[in-house]
């Protein structure tokens, strides 16, 4: 079948609605010589991604004064990254049926994750799904109706749909349109640089933030400093994308995990990342998984003289093998410790790591299939694995070379890089392992919100996954959770919010830092912050961490964290004031997660999900048809680990590490229509 190119157009090149309901603050706050916007609401949510604006939308819908402030409209990861985000993984709606029950044990199979959460997230589901192909979310179907399946990541039943490789830009489109004909008001180019803390009485709870607004600039305020008095707040901000070196996410995606831990906001699992193959920001920033190693192109490297490597036939005790691995990355994508093992797919991955490492450029070839290996016959379609012969004879791709298999099965995945100036059909593709995900983040209950009262965080803000995930799970969080806040929000009596002059001391704090870092021409550079942290990140707490080298890792980090608080950081030029904010805050995440990767480690913490620990104590070493690779030779996974999180708590310029049982969830035998209804009648069940 040939697919009109206007329809590959519609589903690569998805252009955002503008958006035309913009806010106008409330007052304006003469504050110290500068004058400063003031917008009040009843809830602020923080970003502009599919998690965000189902948020807003779900609240405005709930009849909420509702405000969004983005840093940059419609962009970030959901709107311009390739990530698992082109999967969708909910409930199965077609002829295999679907259990909760399953569902919830299979997104906490990998351990590390509460079991009210999985629930919600497999109940929510069916809802969140609906919702976005009932305002316009071009799913597939089959001629009945049904929903089109297929099999993702860490993922036994085929829950997986999609809508092409824009899912997730799909998804952001619809909501944004969505909340156009709501009349959702939105703040563009705003920066939250700090949350503003209600301390008066029994208990801390959110009252509002302080921002970076471009528009606010003026000659009585050069840094565009703004204010948002709100009793709720949503984070919908997204991973700390900046965090590591190699990563897929595209620029400027710094999250709110820095932001929240200043404020004293409880995380956890902030040692479970992804890590995969993929094109680096720097170029364009997509993930290589499903069809695009299912098609099993050659994938070889260049070294400095320009000789090319089959280096994967040193890894691989046969063509057939090799071939079916490449296969496989499709639906087990991220590294995982224990697949580097007996031959497994992650020992992909490790060889490109290695090769990498010895400053080899890494390429997927699409007009040559797999070369073979040493003394082996060549590669051949009649001599495959029962999976992977199986997967394409059922898609009608049992053709000559990758590429014509690739357009058999998604020529969506062709026209993707040809918009962004790459045309796989003809030039092979540089790509390398990067980090994907952060599946850690903020600590939230069963309605998403976080330890801080009235503060909620939705998306890769919330530190809603275990160790490993379903492809695809975390688009489906972030819907549930947008509608479970916005439903948990409007339950509430019609909050006040607290005024201005309350909240003066801190909004001084900021304003002082501000006018500091203007004036401090002694302290530390933006840059050399950011080189330093990515580096030390990706050099020692990537998928290949040797234990013995965490401890100084952190020390280096809180060194640096040390130095900002003495020092301070130079801000060149007004403009650069949110940049210097968010910098502070990746030191904050990065001295967080190093404090509790150490802790796992030197409580007996094993590999697990995307991180191999490497030790020469580690009782595991992946073999090669060459040989052991001994120098990853890595520890393993102890099971009480698999049943408990790490909470990292910032306070007084030090971080805690606590472990915490997990969640469980309640007798779901004890509950009837008669007895509970009630409780919800009532609005029990929001407390």
């Amino acid at each position: 079948m040939i697919i009109p190119q206007k329809t590959l157009d519609q589903l690569t090149d998805v252009a955002m609605p503008k958006h035309t309901a913009t806010r106008q603050p409330d007052e304006m706050l003469e504050l110290e010589g500068i004058t400063v916007p003031v917008y009040r609401c009843e809830a602020l949510v923080v970003g502009s991604g599919a998690a965000g604006l189902r948020a807003a939308v779900e609240l405005k819908r709930r009849n909420v004064d509702v405000l969004v402030a983005t840093q940059t409209l419609f962009w970030g990861t959901s709107a311009c990254s390739g990530s698992d985000k082109q999967t969708l993984h909910t409930a199965a709606t077609s002829n295999r049926g679907d259990n909760f029950i399953h569902l919830a044990n299979a997104l906490s199979a990998g351990g590390a994750m509460d079991a009210d959460t999985a629930y919600v997230e497999a109940t929510g589901s069916i809802e969140a799904f609906a919702g976005l192909k009932y305002i316009g979310l071009p799913l597939p179907e089959d001629r009945y109706g049904a929903t089109l399946r297929y099999q993702t990541d860490h993922d036994e039943a085929g829950r997986a749909t999609s809508c092409g490789p824009r899912t997730s830009r799909l998804m952001v489109k619809v909501l944004a349109e969505e909340a156009n004909r709501l009349a959702v008001p939105f703040v563009d180019h705003s920066t939250i640089i700090r949350l503003l803390i209600d301390d008066h009485g029994d208990n801390r709870r959110i009252a509002g933030a302080v921002a970076i607004n471009t528009g606010a600039r003026s000659a009585g305020n050069p840094a565009g400093v703004a204010i948002y008095l709100c009793p709720s707040l949503v984070l919908a901000a997204g991973g700390p994308g900046e965090l590591f070196r190699d990563s897929v996410y595209p620029n400027r995606c710094f999250g709110s995990l820095g932001l929240a831990l200043e404020a004293g906001i409880h995380t956890v699992n902030l040692t479970e990342n992804q890590f995969g193959i993929g094109t680096r920001r720097d170029e364009f920033p997509w993930n290589l998984s499903g069809t695009y190693v299912q098609c099993m192109p050659y994938i070889y490297s260049v070294d400095q003289h320009g000789e090319e490597h089959n280096f994967l036939a040193d890894y691989y005790r046969t063509t057939q093998e090799l071939a079916a691995n490449i296969f496989r990355k499709g639906y087990q994508w991220p590294i995982h410790a224990t697949r580097m093992l007996n031959f497994g797919s992650s020992l992909v991955d490790l060889a490109i790591f290695t090769e990498s490492q010895q400053g080899r450029t890494l390429y997927m070839d699409f007009n040559r299939n797999p070369l073979a290996v040493p003394g082996d016959r060549p590669f051949s379609l009649h001599e495959l694995d029962e999976d992977v012969a199986q997967y394409l004879t059922n898609n009608e791709a049992m053709l000559a070379m990758p590429i014509e298999r690739l357009r058999r099965m998604n020529p969506l995945a062709i026209e993707l890089y040809k918009h962004h100036g790459h045309d796989i059909s003809t030039t092979p593709l540089p790509f390398n392992v990067n980090h994907q995900h952060m599946n850690g983040g903020l600590a939230v209950d069963m309605w998403g919100e976080t330890s801080l009262a009235g503060c909620f965080a939705v998306g890769e803000a919330a530190g809603t996954h275990g160790v490993t995930r379903p492809g695809g799970a975390a688009l489906n969080a972030g819907q549930v959770f947008g509608q479970r806040c916005a439903r948990q929000i409007a339950s509430k009596s019609k909050p006040t919010n607290i005024p201005a002059s309350d909240l003066l001391p801190q909004i001084r704090l900021c304003t002082v830092e501000i006018d500091a870092g203007m004036n401090n021409e002694q302290g530390l550079n933006i840059a050399h912050i950011k080189q330093e942290i990515q580096q030390r990140m990706s050099d020692k707490a990537g998928f290949i961490c040797q234990a013995e080298e965490v401890k100084g890792a952190l020390v280096a980090a809180r060194e640096l964290n040390d130095r900002i608080r003495e020092q301070g950081i130079a801000i060149p030029f007004a403009n650069k004031v949110a940049v210097s904010f968010q910098w502070r805050h990746m030191a904050l995440a990065s001295e967080a997660v190093l404090s509790a990767l150490d802790f796992y480690i030197n409580n007996g913490g094993g590999s697990r999900g995307a991180r191999a620990i490497c030790s020469s104590q580690g009782e595991e070493i992946p073999v090669t048809r060459t040989g052991v690779l001994e120098q990853y030779r890595f520890i393993t996974e102890k099971p009480e680990h698999r049943q408990q999180q790490l909470v990292v708590s910032y306070q007084q310029s030090q971080f805690t590490v606590t472990p915490q049982p997990l969640r469980q969830l309640d007798n779901l035998d004890a509950i009837f229509f008669e007895k509970n209804w009630p409780d919800f009648l009532t609005g029990e069940i929001y407390r």
